[in-house]
């Protein structure tokens, strides 16, 4: 679970600011701290997928034939 510190925490081998996001804490770590008041959750970004769109048909024009 991502999450925005509000406010400062550190650890044994991490240190984090206001402002800093992280994903480091397990789901049960960040609820903690979100409900402590020390952080608020981050809305996962929609990801955008790219989609081809069909090519134009280019096929020339059949010649007319005489006969």
């Amino acid at each position: 679970m991502k999450i925005k510190m509000l406010t400062s925490i550190s650890g044994q081998d991490f240190a984090l600011s206001p402002d800093d996001e992280t994903d480091r804490f397990t789901t049960s770590e960040a609820t903690r701290l979100i409900d402590a008041g020390y952080a608020v959750p981050v809305a996962d970004k929609a990801t955008e997928k790219a989609v081809k769109t069909a090519a134009p048909e280019k096929r020339a024009a059949k010649p007319a034939t005489k006969e």
